[in-house]
């Protein structure tokens, strides 16, 4: 298994299966992917970007703009640099907003500028994954290309049993590395 030379956008959102991104990340670097983490400022709240910093090797873009010194984030050079963009977690609010183009925040904008592929993996509980809008949303992001990966059902973070807990890392690395083997052949 390798993602040698790969570029892959790692966006994360405002869950508390934000801890999971770490490892997910630790898995795509372990495997030879580079791979630029993305976060929205809810996911900072459950994860911390010097966490991910020191795992991917890189700053964790979160803004539009750095601070105080003039950069800028380019959300157009990310989506013309990656081979994937994988959402782990997605909320969702961020999965309704990448559905309406409600652009507020670097992720989305991210997200509307990928030319690549780009993954889905769900979290949240399941009466909110289960509700309408909520599969609406998915179908109309599935219904644009996008890749879902299906939550699983289990113990979610309320303490309710049912569908909504995003995929572990391994199922998602699994899951990146076959996308890849697939392409080549």
């Amino acid at each position: 298994m390798s993602l040698k030379d790969k570029h892959i956008v790692l966006g994360i959102t405002g869950s508390i299966a934000a801890y999971k991104a770490a490892t997910l990340l630790r898995g795509l670097i372990k495997l030879g992917a580079e791979v630029q983490v993305v976060i929205t400022p809810a996911g900072k709240e459950f994860i911390t970007p010097v966490t991910l910093s020191a795992l991917s090797g890189k700053p964790v873009i979160s803004e539009f703009f750095g601070s105080r010194d003039g950069t800028w984030n380019s959300h157009v050079d990310l989506g013309l640099w990656a081979d994937l963009m994988i959402i782990a977690p997605a909320t969702a609010a961020s999965i309704g907003k990448m559905a309406q183009g409600i652009a507020d925040n670097m992720l989305i904008t991210t997200y509307l500028s990928m030319k690549c592929p780009v993954m889905i993996a769900p979290a949240m509980d399941l009466d909110m994954y289960q509700h309408p809008s909520t599969q609406k949303n998915l179908g109309i992001l599935t219904s644009y290309g996008n890749l879902l990966l299906e939550p699983d059902t289990g113990e979610l973070a309320s303490g309710l049993v049912g569908k909504g807990r995003m995929q572990e890392p391994e199922q998602i690395l699994e899951t990146v590395v076959k996308y890849f083997d697939q392409k080549k052949n």
